[in-house]
């Protein structure tokens, strides 16, 4: 059973536990559906191209959003990485997507970009531009929206967050992993997010019953193996989907369950 087109997904959590193989396998299970799906690479490590199968030459060919001084400057009228400026705070986006995409396999991708760093100026006008960005493609885009995020929710706005249809926290076992996953469910519904899951991953049979007690806490939409194919397919730069079709199961059940919350309005 599938959900209308034009789902949004956000996908968080700390950095290696998955988040990217996650949101890769769902492009790919949507755009294997003949969904329209545009997937948000809103992680500064940016790694979800690769994962989705674009080559390291076709990557470089994709101008990163915050990066781009030049659209940033001519839309929010202020100079990026500088403060003490007047700033548009409603910058014109709608015309970003298509100009700053990458199409395969019937996905295409935009990356966002870093849009904080320590020590090296104001991020204001990048990071409003950023946001009205994502609010837009959450709020206004028809396609099938996946946003890779970091642990953060900086890129989000109370609107944005508020229009995602479902915020997937992802995490493996670990104490850690545990209170990331409880921060940003905290400030996911600060945020207004409704509907909040989780998805573990790594997690060996002999774990998988203090797992889910850790994750009393949500909705638990799967639990994903520790799988020694992910580690080959991250070695040799395939993506996951193509090696593992084990995963590619793992993967489609997680997203029928969440197709059920959804319909069912839990």
């Amino acid at each position: 059973m599938s959900v209308q087109s034009g789902v949004k997904i956000a996908i968080s959590g700390k950095g290696g536990v998955g988040k990217t193989t996650l949101s890769a396998i769902l492009c790919h299970l949507y755009a294997g559906e003949g969904k329209k799906v545009l997937a948000v690479d809103a992680d500064p490590d940016a790694n979800l191209g690769m994962a989705l199968g674009f080559t390291p030459q076709e990557l470089e060919q994709v101008t990163t959003i915050a990066q781009d001084r030049k659209l940033i400057k001519e839309r929010t009228s202020a100079e990026p990485g500088t403060s003490g400026q007047w700033f548009c705070l409603n910058p014109k986006v709608d015309d970003i997507p298509e100009r700053y995409v990458v199409q395969k396999g019937g996905v295409k991708l935009l990356q966002l970009g870093v849009t904080s760093t320590g020590g090296s100026g104001c991020y204001c006008p990048e990071n409003t531009f950023v946001k009205t960005l994502l609010n837009h493609l959450v709020l206004e885009e028809d396609d099938t929206v996946i946003v890779d995020m970091e642990a953060g929710l900086e890129h989000m706005s109370r609107g944005t967050a508020r229009g995602v249809d479902a915020f997937i926290v992802v995490v493996e076992p670990g104490q850690r992993s545990f209170q990331t996953a409880k921060a940003t469910v905290k400030l996911a519904r600060d945020l207004g997010v409704e509907r909040v899951f989780a998805v573990a991953n790594k997690v060996r049979p002999d774990q998988e019953e203090s797992v889910r007690q850790a994750l009393d806490f949500l909705p638990l939409l799967g639990i994903l193996p520790y799988d020694l194919e992910a580690v080959t397919a991250d070695l040799t730069g395939r993506p996951l989907f193509e090696v593992s079709p084990s995963m590619v199961a793992w993967v489609q059940d997680i997203k029928d369950n969440l197709e059920q919350y959804l319909l069912n309005k839990i």
